[in-house]
C-alpha cells in the first residue's frame, strides 16, 4: 500500500470515527430516531453526500454502534469465560471495566435499549439475546445444574444478564464518585443468584 493510499484510507476512517463519536454527543441530547443525517454530517464536518461514503444509511451507522460496544462486550466475554476458573464477580466486574473505557457509548446504549429508533432497539436486544443463549451454554456444563431443563438454564441467564444490564444502565448515569458503589452492589446481587442457583432443586415432573 503507497503511503497516500495509507493517508487517505487513514482519513476515511477519522470521518468515520467521527460521525460515530458526533452521533453519541447528539443522541445524549434528543435520542436516535429525532437525529437527521445532515446535522450527524455536520458534526463531523462533512457535507451530507459525504455520509454515503462511510454508511450506507442512518441505520447501518446505528448497527455500527452497536457493533462497537455490545457486539464487542459480547465478543471479550466469550474470551473471559474460556477459563473455567473464573467467578461470576470476575466476570462482572470484567463487565464494568469494558463499559468505564466506553462510557459514553454504553450510556447510549442503556438509554435506546428502551429508545425510539427500532432499529438500535432491536440489533441491542439480538446481543443482549446472544449473550443469554452463550450463556444458558455455559451454566448448561456446570455440574450442578445438569438436572436443570433448557427453560430453567435460560431463565437463570435471563436473571444474571437483566441484573447486569441494570447495574450499566445506573453505572453510566451516576457521578464518577459513586460508580465504584454500583459495581459492587452488582457484584452482590450476582452473586446472591449464584447462591440461590446452587440450592434451587427444578421441580419434577
Amino acid at each position: 500500500m503507497t503511503e497516500q493510499a495509507a493517508t487517505r484510507g487513514e482519513r476515511k476512517e477519522r470521518t468515520r470515527q467521527a460521525l460515530l463519536d458526533g452521533t453519541l454527543t447528539l443522541a445524549a441530547e434528543r435520542g436516535f430516531a429525532a437525529l437527521s443525517l445532515r446535522e450527524i454530517a455536520r458534526s463531523a464536518g462533512i457535507v451530507p453526500t459525504a455520509f454515503y461514503r462511510h454508511f450506507p444509511s442512518l441505520d447501518d451507522l446505528g448497527r455500527a454502534l452497536v457493533d462497537d460496544g455490545v457486539k464487542a462486550l459480547r465478543l471479550a466475554l466469550r474470551e473471559v469465560r474460556r477459563n473455567s476458573g473464573t467467578q461470576l464477580s470476575e466476570i462482572v466486574r470484567f463487565v464494568f471495566d469494558q463499559v468505564r473505557a466506553k462510557r459514553e457509548l454504553f450510556g447510549f446504549f442503556a438509554r435506546e435499549r428502551h429508545g425510539g429508533s427500532a432499529v438500535i432497539r432491536g440489533a441491542i436486544a439480538l446481543e443482549i439475546q446472544l449473550i443469554v443463549r452463550e450463556l444458558v451454554t455455559d451454566l448448561s456444563r456446570v455440574p450442578t445444574l445438569d438436572t436443570w431443563s433448557s427453560d430453567d438454564l435460560e431463565i437463570a441467564a435471563e436473571l444474571l444478564v437483566a441484573t447486569v444490564s441494570d447495574g450499566i444502565a445506573a453505572f453510566v448515569s451516576v457521578p464518577e464518585r459513586e460508580e465504584s458503589a454500583i459495581v459492587e452492589l452488582t457484584v452482590r446481587k450476582v452473586t446472591l443468584i449464584g447462591v440461590g442457583m446452587g440450592s434451587w432443586k427444578p421441580p419434577r415432573g
